[in-house]
């Protein structure tokens, strides 16, 4: 039911008031729909700091306002509503009480398992339901209940309470690899409680209000974005919109050989780290003197990577040079391994879709560069506690054990379509209009864009011209893992999705913004990780997470991004920082290069137990 003029327009055309949605006795609550008009106008106008032509760049991404619906029973009634039909006998409802959660108001909170033992979580709104349903993605290899919602800065119906929200912890509690040789465990990571949590939100929504939604998205970074792909693949009637950002979408070799190549280029014959996080300043800064002008503008950001064209050893110092403004040959060795990535040593075909990019190096630390030589490397603990899922059966690989070369990568063929998201055949996605928006940081530590790219591309191939019709791609230069960075990394596609599905308005530019000093979202990030700055992990915990650079402070500034393979221009005149002086510029197409499995990303039946 669109709101038009102070009616509602439903979907067979008839006319009624606002207030025959509101309970009997409960119509003053018709009010919040002026709120929620309100947030919009608030996301839209100056008070957002964004000036008039900024909001004429972004337009088309304001989600229309639909009538609000209230409860039709008490929260406490949800505690018996039998799951056992969509999660099998076990299932149940374990608490269903009235709190606070992810958005600002009031909300019945329901948790319950679906057999065997997946946990979820959801929220529903006790005023200002906007007849929507998002479920949120989980980070890592989740093992906790939480709900994040991301990519949505400044989303209006966010602020008024307007979403039921849910979430999952795919079937496993804790962060123990234990769990990980369990095929049911497997199954529920790889698929099922994420799809399982939505059916049970879904009956849970017609049980309080009486109804069900009217639409329903997913929005999900790292494995999230993995998450919200294997919806759009396998279970194309979930979801009307999806957020996928960062997708972990080759998830085996993700986790295998990409990070276990990372770790082992990155120790010495002692065992040690070779580069350590206070090194990599040296070698950004030689990144950014060879390739930030390339994309027209020096701003200490690399839009487009795949035109830049650096060699480490030019880092390398000189006879006699002072180490604190080079690197060493050992040191500028491992970051041209981190860039080249793994080889079958015999064909030499590469082993993974692609690395980190030119530009990113500062996210490396805490990932594949340690703060010390006498800390662990992050990315060979992933190796670890992902070997369980990838490896079946035998015996358990590490980043040490890993032997890079085609035979390994042809281990991974056979739980390819059990873990892995890369099916570009989207038809039953399209076939009842679902739509994907896809982003990615260029400076992304722990999952090249160059995945997503070749994900992006093969959809487009495979669709031919029905692509365009649901799908876009977005690149933000200098975000890291989902957010932060030194780019803007804050941005709203959350309504842009919304529009799209709602009213019919495809996005164009995307106003992205620097996120507040000190600030970091937990969106896509695991469990176990935090923020941080270099320097500053006190306990020599790994942690996958970081905020700025050991250099200049972070400059707050704004920006349109565009879709790719699009790139933002600065016009020439007026404050490079505000998006109000930036326009599409010229289309700047990376080159995917082929790789081992590049079979990965054509149709597949994914699997569906």
């Amino acid at each position: 039911m669109h709101f038009v003029t102070g009616k509602n327009i439903n979907e067979e055309g008839d006319t009624q008031m606002t207030a025959r949605l509101i309970a009997p006795g409960r119509v003053a609550a018709a009010a919040l729909l002026v709120v929620l008009a309100a947030a919009l106008a608030i996301v839209t106008g100056p008070a957002n700091g964004r000036t008039a032509r900024e909001t004429r760049a972004i337009a088309g991404t304001t989600p229309p306002v639909l009538a609000i619906v209230l409860p039709a029973t008490n929260c406490a009634d949800l505690a018996r509503v039998d799951l056992a039909a969509i999660g099998g006998a076990g299932s149940k409802i374990s608490s269903a009480v009235e709190g606070t959660g992810a958005q600002p108001g009031t909300v019945c909170i329901v948790e319950g398992t679906l057999a065997p033992t997946i946990e979820f979580r959801v929220e529903l709104p006790v005023r200002g339901w906007t007849q929507r349903y998002l479920q949120t993605g989980c980070g890592g290899l989740c093992g906790n209940l939480r709900i994040d919602v991301g990519a949505a800065d400044g989303c209006p119906i966010v602020q008024a309470t307007g979403f039921v929200v849910a979430s999952t912890d795919m079937g496993h509690s804790g962060m123990s690899a234990e769990w990980t040789r369990d095929p049911q465990k497997a199954a529920d990571f790889a698929y099922r409680g994420v799809d399982l949590t939505a059916v049970a939100a879904k009956a849970l929504i017609r049980a309080y209000y009486g109804r069900s939604q009217r639409f329903s998205y997913f929005s999900g970074c790292s494995d999230g974005g993995r998450e919200g792909l294997i919806e759009a693949q396998r279970f194309p009637q979930e979801f009307d919109g999806i957020v996928a950002g960062a997708p972990a979408m080759n998830f085996q070799v993700q986790n295998s050989l990409y990070h276990g190549w990372q770790a082992r280029s990155n120790t010495g014959t002692d065992t040690k780290p070779i580069l350590v996080a206070g090194r990599l300043a040296i070698l950004h800064r030689a990144v950014l003197a060879a390739c930030d002008r390339l994309d027209g503008q020096q701003d200490g950001l690399i839009s487009a990577p795949g035109q830049c064209h650096f060699d480490p050893a030019t880092t390398v110092c000189r006879a006699g040079q002072d180490t604190t403004d080079c690197l060493t040959a050992a040191e500028a060795a491992v970051a041209r391994k981190f860039y080249d990535g793994p080889h079958d040593p015999g064909s030499g075909v590469r082993l993974t879709q692609g690395g980190p990019q030119y530009g990113s190096e500062l996210a490396w630390a805490d990932v594949y560069v340690p703060q010390s030589t006498n800390q662990p490397i992050f990315s060979s603990m992933i190796v670890n506690s992902s070997s369980g899922l990838i490896f079946p059966g035998g015996t358990l690989a590490t980043a040490d054990t890993l032997t890079f070369d085609q035979a390994t990568f042809d281990r991974l063929r056979k739980r390819h379509p059990l873990f892995d998201a890369t099916n570009p055949d989207l038809s039953g996605f399209e076939a009842r209009g679902g739509k994907l928006i896809l982003f990615h940081g260029w400076s992304d530590p722990h999952i090249s864009p160059i995945n997503t790219i070749a994900y992006h591309e093969a959809v487009r191939r495979r669709m031919r011209g029905k692509a365009d019709g649901f799908e876009r791609l977005y690149l933000m230069p200098g975000m890291y893992h989902c957010s932060g960075g030194e780019g803007p990394a804050e941005f709203d596609l959350l309504s842009a999705v919304i529009a799209w599905v709602e009213t019919g308005r495809a996005p164009n530019a995307i106003q992205t913004r620097t996120q507040p000093a000190g600030q970091r979202s937990k969106f896509g990030l695991a469990a176990n990780t935090r923020a941080s700055k270099p320097g500053t992990n006190k306990d020599k915990t790994p942690s996958a997470a970081i905020i700025t650079d050991s250099g200049p402070a972070i400059v707050q500034r704004s920006r349109p991004v565009y879709p790719y393979p699009y790139v933002a221009a600065y016009i020439g005149s007026g404050d490079a920082n505000m998006a109000s002086n930036w326009i599409r510029g010229k289309a700047l197409p990376v080159e995917v290069p082929a790789w081992a499995g590049a079979d990965f990303y054509k149709p597949y039946a994914g699997v569906i137990r």
